[in-house]
């Protein structure tokens, strides 16, 4: 199995994804932003958390321009995987690869601290290997965490299937509680929350690992 982790100017979480990924069995690709090509045979790529290019503009609205996100556009529109979490769930926004937007957090405020979240959806192979309904501890550490959609947008993400997960106590105003979603072939999945931050018993918690691990064993079965 083989994942990228792309690399933004701001990017503070990269080293941390790809250590997630290297625990789970798969071999990593460090990308630059400027890349204008991909490794052959990628399983995943990995957007990570950070500020890229100093959140100018909107978290995420410059980044979605680099070179490689041409890249990851066509990669996910083959049906490759993508995750994206904190920054890189701006990054998946801005480039359109997934529905929304992400406003300021409703009490203004940087945010991080452990928050509880419930599965919503274990069609996707991040979140299989929880199982619908479980309760998870993941850390946040975000400004603009706050989901946003119109009311049809929110609906057909309900009705698809395709929150994966949402807060138990909603710590930045996100509409529905919303804390991840998935794209519509359940391949490109968006979190604030940050798993690879919960991979190790020295993070003070390991709720994150069976979502390296449950990717792994999807993509080894498919």
């Amino acid at each position: 199995m083989r994942a990228a982790v792309v690399t933004f100017p701001g990017s503070n979480c990269d080293r941390d994804l790809a250590v997630a990924f290297e625990a789970a069995g798969f071999e990593v690709h460090r990308l630059w932003h400027r890349e204008t090509s991909l490794p052959q045979g990628l399983d995943v790529i990995g957007l990570p958390g950070g500020f890229s290019f100093g959140d100018y503009l909107r978290c995420g609205a410059i980044a979605a321009q680099a070179p490689v996100c041409r890249e990851i556009r066509a990669f996910a529109e083959r049906g490759g995987h993508v995750l994206g979490i904190c920054n890189g769930f701006q990054i998946l926004l801005e480039t359109g690869l997934l529905p929304g937007a992400l406003m300021r957090n409703s009490n203004l405020h940087f945010i991080c601290k452990n928050v509880s979240l419930r599965v919503e959806s274990d069609a996707s192979p991040y979140t299989a290997a929880y199982g619908k309904g479980a309760e998870l501890s993941y850390p946040v550490a975000h400004h603009d965490g706050n989901y946003q959609a119109d009311a049809e947008t929110l609906a057909r993400l309900d009705g698809e299937g395709r929150v994966a997960f949402r807060y138990l106590d909603n710590p930045n105003g996100s509409a529905g509680d919303i804390a991840g979603i998935v794209s519509a072939n359940h391949r490109v999945l968006g979190l604030m929350p940050h798993p690879e931050r919960a991979v190790d018993p020295l993070h003070g918690g390991t709720d994150g690992k069976a979502m390296f691990a449950g990717l792994a064993q999807a993509l080894v079965s498919a």
